[in-house]
């Protein structure tokens, strides 16, 4: 077979590549005329799958079983041939031979091309080599693969190409494929500890008037129906809030959120983000919501709440540590904001630290600052770092004994943010004032301030009470648990920049 033995992609040539194609498409014709269409097949009765198979080895041994995937491999030697067919959960060996499936199928077989959708029946046996494997007794071909895959022996490993085609990256890459049901089992497992808590699960809007509840550039577009430009949410925060005065007393949200910024390794325009909020507790009770969450899923999904990132031990096992903002800066920066009291102060702190500002910027927007440039990284193992200034957090209720300060925390796990909580803010006469402030910045250039929500405003002034939330990024946390180094490893489609033949 010439895909098994060259690499179309590595110099066989354009001219090879289109012959190939052009061989199994005429193969498909001949299929036609013979009346064998593969496309026109609608089911195949699935008994197990691969592993399946040899997990109960013992069990099936001699019985007849059938299973459907993707062609990988074919070797033929004369009147019987091995085949390797992959499914959902792994690969099989099939031995065919032609006094078994008979004249017709056998050299039906020896036309399909890797990459073909096959469905085989037989019975489970181990060859003279020791390989668990199927004696077929008859094969279909379900579906006629007309392109090629990349050459078997090194698989996909072009990094752009496997985020464009990723169904060939799941395909061709084992352990990517073991990455997104991984996902898959984790949000399962977070709905699990949610619904064993009586939160309840809700769904709204994507499309808003008002894209609130966080620091972050919308997408636009335009309602042609309501003739009204609306927004693609940024947070799922203030509609969640609203469920909360309905009396909905614990709602969470998995969601799509998007926004217009910068595509890195730990962001993506667009992303999945959950949120929730409980009513009649504060972000002290968010806090051992979160850890407890964080540590049950780690071992539903793990198998262990130690985990490795990166070649780091991450210990979810143990109760993770609590600093304050304030406190973190110290440590790390050698700065006490505690000893700073005007702006001026601040501001000049800021420059003897070559930490950059704007005019626009607060005390708090710098104290934030200075988190930023000497502590995040820092933070390696669970850490909630807490009560941030009041400048940097427009919806969340102040400290009582220190009202520059609000009742917030950040989780931080191998200095990236997997987590931002709050002791909600329920004042609809101090929401509308910091919205005001809000208003201020964004006339002074800060497009990611929040906008006044009217709407909001009355839903407060309705009565909402005492509640924590918190908003979980769902794919760090799969990065995380995954040990996948970036967002797009973790997301089955990622934002790409257009090809010319794309658009």
């Amino acid at each position: 077979m010439a895909e098994e033995k060259k690499n179309p992609n590595a110099g066989g040539g354009q001219q090879d590549l289109n012959q190939l194609l052009q061989i199994r498409r005429e193969k498909l014709a001949q299929l036609v005329e013979e009346g064998k269409n593969p496309f026109e097949i609608t089911k195949y009765d699935v008994t197990h799958h691969t592993s399946d198979i040899k997990e109960h080895y013992e069990a099936l041994e001699g019985k007849e079983v059938s299973v459907a995937g993707r062609l990988m491999s074919k070797r033929v030697m004369g009147k019987a041939s091995f085949c390797h067919i992959q499914d959902l959960k792994g690969m099989i060996q099939c031995y065919v031979a032609r006094d078994e499936v008979g004249e017709d199928a056998y050299k039906d077989f020896k036309k399909y091309d890797i990459g073909d959708i096959v469905g085989v029946k037989g019975f489970v046996f181990t060859t003279k080599t020791g390989e668990k494997s199927i004696h077929a007794k008859s094969l279909t071909l379900l579906s006629k693969s007309l392109q090629i895959l990349p050459e078997k022996y090194h698989g996909l490993t072009n990094t752009d190409l496997r985020y464009r085609q990723r169904y060939v990256d799941l395909i061709m890459n084992p352990e990517v494929k073991d990455t997104f049901i991984k996902r898959s089992q984790i949000i399962k497992e977070i709905r699990n500890f949610l619904d064993g808590r009586g939160f309840m699960e809700v769904e709204t809007p994507m499309l808003v008037a008002n894209a609130g509840g966080a620091a972050a550039r919308p997408f636009e577009t335009h309602y042609n129906a309501l003739d009204e430009d609306v927004k693609l949410r940024i947070s799922l925060e203030l509609y969640l809030k609203r469920l909360i005065v309905g009396g909905l007393e614990r709602v969470y949200e998995i969601g799509r959120v998007f926004r217009n910024e910068g595509v890195d390794t730990r962001h993506n325009p667009e992303f999945t983000l959950m949120e929730l909020y409980q009513a009649y507790t504060d972000y002290e009770g968010m806090m051992e919501l979160t850890e407890s969450m964080f540590r049950y899923v780690a071992e539903k999904v793990c198998g262990s709440a130690v985990i490795t990132y990166n070649g780091t031990e991450i210990d979810m096992s143990k109760p993770f540590e609590r600093i304050t903002m304030i406190d973190a800066i110290k440590k790390y920066a050698g700065v006490d904001f505690n000893q700073v009291e005007t702006l001026e102060e601040a501001r000049a702190l800021a420059k003897e630290h070559h930490i950059e500002f704007e005019e626009r910027h607060k005390k708090g927007d710098i104290i934030n600052l200075f988190f930023e440039e000497y502590c995040e990284d820092k933070m390696i193992q669970p850490t909630f770092v807490m009560d941030h200034p009041l400048d940097v957090s427009p919806l969340t209720k102040k400290k009582p004994e220190n009202p520059e300060l609000v009742e917030r925390f950040e989780l931080f796990i191998y200095g990236r943010e997997m987590a931002n909580a709050y002791s909600e803010l329920n004042d609809p006469i101090d929401q509308r004032a910091r919205f005001a402030a809000q208003e201020e910045a964004f006339a002074a250039g800060d497009e990611e301030a929040n906008h006044t929500d009217e709407d909001f405003l009355n839903a407060l002034e309705i009565g909402m009470p005492p509640t924590g939330g918190i908003g979980y990024g769902i794919d760090r946390l799969v990065m995380l648990l995954t040990d996948s180094p970036a967002i797009r490893d973790v997301l089955l489609f990622p934002t790409m920049k257009s090809l010319p033949n794309d658009k």
